[in-house]
């Protein structure tokens, strides 16, 4: 009786504190989002097959890398400036949608002009549109909506975001299986439009009625545009070296790879979904703890730290173990996901070193040193995966994987540690 009490005090006190609360909302959201996400990515990879599943993720590959240029990083600008002061909300959100809306339209327009490049010619162009208006210009949309519930810190409406998000895709698959006897790429794809669609416009009725209308300020934007660009970048950057494989074995290996890769990366990132919740709800507070520099951000970061280490542990090594029952729960056709996924095990690991040494140095003033590493690692991610996968397929976007995530993470915490030092010397 006693021990069950000290618990329920210790729970309590635990979730009175908003960053507790703000990861369980996370949490919650990302825990049914994970549950809905297995049944969407389960009837997409079955009902597909690798071939197709594998070009439609080569499509949505291409279009992640130019995702987060979407908007120029004023996504971030409202994060960072609404969370230190939240009256400056209106002007943020009408600034954001205006930026976000036009630059989703012109990079749809250069999307079309380089996916040739990119991309084997049986791709369809026209699945490319549909796939390209729905992640830039609605799926943008919806992402800037989630960013300001996190700058005022109503992480409970985030999470609804997040399930509404996976939600309409998980209706869209189950359409697709049901209304589909022989359902083609194209006509997944159009179904994967409509729910990214259903998704905006759900998040932003949402923000009119609990945050307020947009208002524009147009005279805020340009000052603001470097330093939003920089959060583009870094944020591009990131999706490259994390996407730019999937987009390079559709063009210089097969779809089928291209297949198998990216089911293995998919229960990757499903298994990291604890980790993206604890950083997402800390991302606005490293903001207002790095005003007092890198030593204050890193004081807050260390427990956060810890305990995610010790989930990617258990996750890496639960992967290694559930691998041999992929096959049995997505077919046949996806045997070889389970010699990927033990490959890719450690990524969980080096991700959650990445999130949070990143975030310490953008919440301390440092975003450009953040971005100058992450732009050299996704550089150097293309340049090994030129080299490793005409030669060995998915196994060499494995290895490079592992590689530049690896060497990625180890930058950004000797980074860390440099400025800590020459922070604490010059007190």
């Amino acid at each position: 009786m006693w021990l069950l009490k000290r618990v329920k005090t210790y729970i309590d006190r635990a979730m009175a504190k908003p960053l507790v609360q703000g990861a369980v909302w996370l949490l919650i959201g990302k825990g049914l989002s994970l549950v809905l996400q297995a049944a969407y990515f389960i009837v997409i990879a079955r009902t597909l097959g690798v071939a197709r599943y594998g070009e439609f993720v080569g499509i949505t590959a291409l279009v992640a890398i130019i995702f987060p240029f979407v908007g120029l990083g004023t996504e971030i600008l409202l994060l960072k400036n609404v969370a230190k002061d939240r009256s400056l909300f209106s002007v943020y959100w009408g600034n954001s949608l205006l930026v976000t809306l036009a630059t989703g339209v012109a990079f749809t327009i250069l999307l079309l002009l380089i996916v040739p490049i990119f991309l084997p010619q049986s791709v369809s162009l026209l699945a490319v549109i549909l796939v390209a208006v729905g992640d830039l210009i609605f799926g943008s949309v919806t992402s800037l909506a989630s960013r300001a519930f996190q700058a005022v810190d109503r992480l409970d409406i985030s999470a609804h975001i997040r399930i509404a998000i996976v939600s309409t895709k998980v209706v869209a698959a189950i359409s697709l299986l049901n209304f589909f006897p022989n359902p083609s790429g194209l006509e997944w794809i159009y179904l994967y439009l409509i729910s990214t669609i259903v998704s905006a416009l759900f998040a932003a009725i949402l923000v009119q009625r609990f945050l307020g209308s947009p208002r524009l300020e147009l005279a805020r934007i340009k000052p603001e545009l470097g330093e939003g660009v920089s959060f583009a970048i870094s944020n591009s950057a990131y999706t490259i070296y994390c996407d730019i494989d999937k987009t390079m074995l559709a063009k210089l290996s097969t779809l089928s790879a291209t297949g198998i890769y990216a089911a293995a990366y998919r229960l990757i990132d499903v298994s990291f979904i604890p980790i993206i919740s604890i950083a997402g709800a800390a991302y606005a507070e490293f903001f207002r703890k790095g005003r007092d520099g890198v030593g204050a951000a890193l004081a807050f970061a260390k427990p956060l730290v810890g305990i995610s280490i010790g989930y990617a542990l258990v996750a890496g090594v639960g992967l290694v173990l559930f691998s041999p029952m992929v096959p049995s729960i997505l077919g046949d056709g996806y045997l070889p996901v389970v010699e990927a996924l033990q490959w890719l095990a450690p990524i969980p690991l080096f991700r959650a070193l990445q999130h949070f040494g990143g975030d310490i140095l953008s919440g301390s003033g440092f975003q450009n040193r953040r971005s100058a590493m992450e732009t050299g690692i996704a550089g150097f991610n293309i340049a090994i995966n030129l080299w490793l996968i005409p030669l060995y397929s998915w196994q060499g976007a494995a290895w490079a994987s592992l590689v530049s995530d690896g060497l990625l993470a180890l930058m950004f915490w000797v980074t860390v540690a440099f400025l800590y030092r020459k922070q604490k010397s010059a007190v």
